[in-house]
């Protein structure tokens, strides 16, 4: 009996053996469980988080998937005191096994699951964990739970024979979600501390490792108490294994948990708008006609030819990673190289913000408490407001929710005119009120907006980039998604091409109000002034004091067809200018990077410079994936190029223009061009250096918001103070290098009125006007 018993055991315990490494090889091929395929295995971390730099090497922010904030830096950057509180906590004999302490696990086994002592410790090691947490699925049970480790264990061991203990260190603290949107131990270090992750003591150290064990029941923030507890635990493992004194130890146990906490978002940091501008630019796919509503065809149009001319437009989509699937911003790890100073987005923020809530803001605030349909003009009639206001419902979040629960449009129009508690935005944070939701969407409606870019004319590459005031209230960018009217900022490109047409600055017209007959219809242009009416004067007078006769005169010597075409080789490509002589006034909408981009022209002798975003691409191995050059093409000849810097600098030197030397004292070659629209609906300055040309926008989010009074809404007032702000500020900082000394390098000899006579007297376009 007792040798069957026996027998029996050895059975049994065969059995056992057997069983165990057949369970053990269909694990480990797979047959048994999820077992990752080698590829996953060799590159478990498969997502992300792409990195935006500035040319300057500053990070501007992130994209990510799902807040996977996560950017992997190596073992190198990694601080000592790091490694140490994790190796100590977790698995003290890390560096002596191979994926599975069997020493831990039976000590677990006994105490834990036989003896019933809680606080026994796992038997889980650093490398089991990590097999978890990058390949496990959620389990719901106990027995799923058990089924589950085996799977772990073989995982672990096959991590440890694909990567060193410092890769596999490295690995755990890249992937580990530290809460707060700080996936990874580099964004933990600056979202808690603000730091690099080699640059934490050790106390800093203890706490993160310390949030391994439960990051929501140790969260610093919320609980800075069980924060400091569960570090002084850390810092106990610590000083058993041998990695600190006694004295360490009672030092660092006895400091309070200080952070430098900032939540990582999308939102925040410098160059908002940029940044959101451009994932959407590089994720775009290929344009097609049905994905584009009917009253937005131009926009199709602007896609499709920003798909074919520009590189960098939906650059994910039509570039290819190794496996043959496109990349992908989110969860590819890029490093993408922008063209945007740091420097100079900070300075052109601040003339932006500063300008228009310090002096703009307060004025038109001012001036709507006299008006019926502030912050609307006062000509609107109530049913024209009232269609405004229901366009802007229909447009909301909140009406689009009520009418998918069923509600009628009385039901929706109700709720919409009763008050409820909210929160409103103003310029010295936010505050609780009781509101109506219609009430709010005009108190939205009654903050002035604005858009700013600044880029180099040579290259093209963007330095600056600012598309609105508060991109967590105002998130429609005014730089590159906007399109306003231009006024007189497109009369430029009138004498340009008056200039390609054998004119010259000093040329004379008559200075008459005139009426024009096209196609049977009578246009008789307004001029704000009357200054020398009736007087002959040079086309460089004309376009100082944005003359609308001269422009209209001119317009009518030249071809409305042909000026359509230049404006096209001007970089602006709004599909829907039609030819007229009207068009010489600009009411053809146009963003502020396309007009930048056309100025450069006049500041590049000739040549046209496309705006550049990023200057080169990496992978997540540092690999250059894509480099951008210069996209340039010739618009009008460099001796044309040369008479327009004349006219463009006698805007600055002596016309609507001029408050940059009487009033802000700026001193150098400068040429640029005020704009107006109707009613002062959209203010503009473009002004350029030889080294920067800078577009500024301001107006309100709809054309019926503006100011009244010229004084305040004109181009001069409301945007040119902004562009002299910012160029202040990047003339005093020297590093930069720029500075007013430089010339526009006009040919020397160079004479822009080669038809004047001997004495002096300019030739005149028609010596009698008819």
């Amino acid at each position: 009996m007792r040798k069957a018993f026996i027998h029996f055991l050895w059975s049994v315990l065969i059995l056992s053996i057997c069983g165990s490494a057949l369970a053990f090889t269909a694990i480990w091929n797979g047959w048994i469980g999820y077992m990752p395929p080698i590829e996953d295995l060799q590159n478990p971390i498969n997502r992300f988080a792409t990195q935006v730099y500035s040319s300057d090497g500053k990070v501007l922010g992130t994209y990510n998937l799902n807040k996977e904030n996560r950017i992997v830096i190596p073992y190198s950057k990694i601080s000592k005191h790091l490694i140490d509180a994790l190796v100590a906590t977790e698995d003290e004999r890390f560096y002596e096994h191979s994926g599975v302490d069997f020493i831990a696990l039976g000590r677990a086994i006994v105490k834990r699951g036989l003896l019933g002592q809680a606080s026994a410790g796992g038997g889980s090691t650093i490398t089991q964990q990590l097999a978890k947490q990058l390949y496990s699925e959620q389990v719901h049970n106990s027995l799923e739970r058990i089924l589950q480790k085996p799977i772990e264990w073989v995982i672990a061991v096959k991590l440890e024979r694909n990567y060193t203990k410092e890769e596999i260190i490295a690995l755990y603290l890249n992937y580990f979600d530290f809460l707060h949107n700080a996936v990874g131990i580099k964004t933990a270090a600056n979202t808690y501390f603000n730091k690099e992750a080699k640059d934490l003591n050790i106390a800093e150290s203890a706490m993160l490792i310390g949030l391994c064990k439960n990051p929501s029941l140790f969260n610093p923030v919320r609980f800075p108490d069980r924060a400091r507890d569960r570090r002084n635990i850390v810092l106990g493992q610590m000083l058993k294994v041998g990695y600190l004194s006694q004295a360490e130890y009672d030092e660092y146990s006895a400091m309070p948990i200080t952070l430098h906490f900032h939540r990582t978002d999308h939102k925040d940091g410098n160059a908002t708008y940029f940044r959101e501008f451009l994932r959407q630019y590089m994720m775009a796919e290929k344009p097609d006609i049905t994905d584009y509503p009917s009253w937005n065809k131009q926009q199709y149009t602007l896609d499709s030819i920003a798909w074919v001319s520009d590189p960098l437009y939906g650059w994910c989509n039509k570039n290819f990673k190794k496996d043959g699937k496109p990349y992908n911003i989110y969860t590819d790890g890029l490093r993408i190289f922008t063209t945007i100073d740091s420097r100079m987005q900070l300075y052109a923020e601040e003339a932006v913000y500063g300008h228009v809530t310090k002096f703009l803001q307060p004025a038109f605030n001012k001036e709507n408490r006299s008006k019926k349909n502030a912050p609307f003009t006062g000509a609107l009639s109530a049913s024209q407001l009232r269609s405004i206001l229901n366009r802007s419902m229909y447009q909301s979040e909140r009406y689009r929710n009520m009418k998918s629960t069923g509600a009628s449009e009385k039901e929706i129009m109700a709720s919409f005119n009763k008050p409820v508690d909210m929160t409103i935005f103003t310029y010295h944070g936010d505050i609780d009120t009781l509101m109506t939701p219609m009430d709010s969407i005009k108190y939205y409606k009654s903050f002035l907006r604005a858009g700013f870019m600044s880029m180099d004319p040579k290259t093209g590459a963007v330095k600056a980039y600012v598309g609105g005031l508060d991109y967590n209230h105002f998130m429609y960018d005014m730089v590159t998604g906007g399109h306003r009217q231009i006024g007189s900022t497109i009369k430029p490109f009138l004498y340009a091409l008056a200039m390609e047409n054998g004119y010259s600055p000093c040329d004379m017209a008559p200075n008459v109000q005139k009426t024009y007959i096209v196609a049977g219809q009578a246009w008789t242009p307004r001029n704000a002034s009357h200054a020398r009416y009736g007087q002959m004067v040079t086309l460089k007078w004309g376009l100082a004091h944005s003359n609308n006769w001269i422009s209209a005169y001119l317009m009518s010597k030249l071809n409305p067809q042909l000026f359509v075409s230049t404006l096209h080789e001007f970089g602006i490509n709004n599909p829907d200018i039609h030819p007229s002589m009207s068009l010489c006034l600009g009411p053809c909408d146009v963003s502020v990077a396309e007009m930048v981009s056309a100025y450069s022209v006049f500041a590049n002798h000739g040549i046209r410079t496309a705006a550049m975003f990023v200057s080169r691409i990496e992978d997540n191995e540092g690999n250059v994936i894509a480099s951008f050059q210069p996209r340039m093409n010739e618009v009008i000849s460099a001796e044309s190029a040369d008479k327009m810097l004349v006219l463009l600098r006698g805007v600055v030197d002596g016309g609507t223009a001029g408050r940059l030397r009487y009033k802000y004292h700026l001193e150098g070659e400068i040429g640029g061009k005020t704009g107006t629209t109707n009613k002062n609906s959209d203010a503009w300055f473009i002004g350029f250096t030889p080294q920067l040309v800078t577009g500024i926008w301001v107006g309100g989010e709809d054309r019926d918001i503006h100011f009244d009074n010229m004084a305040m809404g004109q181009g001069a007032t409301m945007a040119l103070p902004i562009w002299a702000y910012y160029m202040k500020k990047v003339y005093r900082d020297r590093a930069l290098g720029y500075n007013n000394k430089v010339s526009f390098g006009l040919p020397e000899g160079f004479d822009p009125c080669p038809k004047q006579d001997a004495d002096n007297t300019a030739y005149q376009i028609d010596e009698v006007y008819e």
